[in-house]
This record gives structure tokens, sequence and C-alpha cells, in this order.
């Protein structure tokens, strides 16, 4: 019986390492295709015969992208987007979160401002109302033209919210007893008790204030005010109108040398780069179940 059970177990346990691996595969895979046909030579890549290992590797597209001081500006712009507008989503994402986990006995108004949330959620003004409303305020061409608009997702407020409910009450009650006020129960027992969900919720800030591009096409006038992602999906079309106008013998053979198809796989590259040195830092707080044996009843 010892054996069998030990044999089924190797069993199983070999199986769960397979799936494993291949799941792992699937992940890694599409990334390591886009790094290797972001350093592959332009016939190589357009031809589709490039897997995971560069042909006739090159660095074209990553200098046709860095060797220009505007990559920088927009880099050093979307950078300061994601602190500010990252720190102002965090700041009014626990406090509507925190006053929204309340019943209607302590926040009478509570389901009126859940619905307008909900509203927004479901139905849109539409890009021309949206583009109205921050022009008539002074915002465009301005950094908070990008930070503002999206100072509170509803989304974030929500998964916060029902992590503040499912709390144990009891804390805020003690709390309570002991004569703290909100703002004392918020930011010294709610805040540290969920930490995994705000690092969540602030990872999906950060990501989505990095990765936006539309807002800064529509809202900014001046290249010289781009965040990374917008200045980056310009170059594309730069590329093109540029190999048709007067250029350098040096400019035109680097360009010659720079396909789209390398030339986006190089913006994925670069763009990931932030992220991927952020997500270790944040990833800790995914495991850990702070509030597991917080109250004794």
């Amino acid at each position: 019986m010892v054996g069998r059970s030990s044999l089924s177990n190797r069993v199983i346990d070999g199986t769960i390492l397979t799936v494993l691996i291949v799941f792992t595969l699937v992940c890694l895979i599409p990334l390591l295709h886009t790094v290797a046909v972001s350093f592959s030579d332009k016939t190589a890549a357009d031809a589709g015969r490039v897997l995971l290992t560069p042909i006739k590797s090159t660095t074209a597209s990553y200098s046709k992208v860095l060797d220009d001081g505007q990559f920088f500006n927009a880099f050093f712009i979307s950078i300061k987007r994601v602190v500010f507008g990252g720190l102002l989503n965090f700041a009014l994402n626990i406090m509507m979160a925190y006053a929204l986990s309340k019943d209607a006995k302590q926040f009478p108004m509570r389901n009126v401002y859940m619905w307008f949330l909900v509203f927004t959620m479901l139905f849109s003004g539409g890009i021309v109302p949206w583009f109205m409303t921050i022009k008539s305020y002074g915002l465009l061409d301005s950094m908070w033209a990008l930070i503002l608009p999206q100072a509170v997702q509803v989304f974030n407020v929500i998964l916060l919210m029902n992590f503040f409910r499912n709390l144990p009450k009891e804390l805020s009650e003690a709390a309570e007893i002991d004569g703290a006020g909100p703002w004392y129960i918020m930011v010294r027992l709610f805040v540290p008790l969920s930490l995994p969900a705000i690092a969540t919720v602030t990872l999906f800030s950060i990501v989505f204030h990095w990765n936006s591009f539309f807002d800064g096409l529509i809202l900014m006038n001046k290249q010289d005010h781009y965040p990374l992602q917008t200045y980056i999906q310009t170059l594309v079309a730069q590329l093109s109108v540029q190999a048709m106008t007067s250029m350098s013998p040096d400019q035109l053979a680097q360009a010659m040398a720079v396909s789209n198809r390398t030339f986006n796989a190089a913006k994925i590259i670069i763009s990931m780069i932030p992220i991927m040195l952020i997500y270790p830092f944040i990833q800790r707080f995914f495991i850990h179940g702070i509030t597991l044996g917080s109250v004794k009843e």
C-alpha cells in the first residue's frame, strides 16, 4: 500500500509539475518571441522567420527609440504622471471606499453615492463632453489633464470597499469605544489590515497611468508634453513621413533598418521594463492574509 501510495503521489506530482511547466511556457514564449523580434533584422522579422532567438541581431529598433532626447523627456513625464496620479488615486480611492463600506445607518447617503459610481461604470458622456469639460477648466496641455479626470477609479473603489466590508466590525467598534475617530480608524486600522487589496489597486493604477496613450494624444497640444506611451505611439507614423522627406544618409540607413514589426516589438519591451521593476516589490502583499486571527470571538 505504501508503494502504491508513493507511486500515485509521484504520478500526481509529475502531472501537476507538467501542467505548471506548460502554463509557464505559454506565458513566456510570447515574451521571448517579442524580445527576439525586437533584436532581429528587418528582413527576417517581416518574413516571419523569427521564433525565439534573434536572426541577424541588431539594435537598430532600440537605437531609433532611444537615440532621441524627446524619448527621455516623455519617459520622465510618464514617471511624474505615475507618481502624482498614483498618489492621488491612492488617497481618494481609500477615503471613498472607507466611507462606502459603512452601512446605511452610519452613512445615510451611501446608496445614493453608490448608484452614482455604478452609473459611471455603465454610461459615459463620450469623448466630446469629456474634452470640453477638461478644456473649460483650463487643464489642456498640462500634467493635470492626464491625472485629474482619472482621480477616482470606480472599479478600484469597489474592490477596496468590498475588502473593507469584510473586515471584522468589532475592530472599529472597539476603537470607537476607546475614543478613536473615523480618520484614526481608517489610517491606523483599516489601511494596515488592507495592504494586500491596497497594493493590488495601486498596481492597477500604476499600470493604467503608465500604459495610457490616448488621453495624451487628445489633451496635449505640444509633443514636448507627450507621456511616453503617446510619444511611442506617434513614432511609427513619424518614421514613414521622415523616410519620404529630406534625411541624411545615416538617418536614412537607420530608418531602412527598422520595420514596423521590430519597432513595435522594441516599444513593447521598453514599455514593460518599469512595470517589471515595480511588480516584485508589490507581489509579496498578494499572498498575505493579514486579517486572519485579528479578532477572537
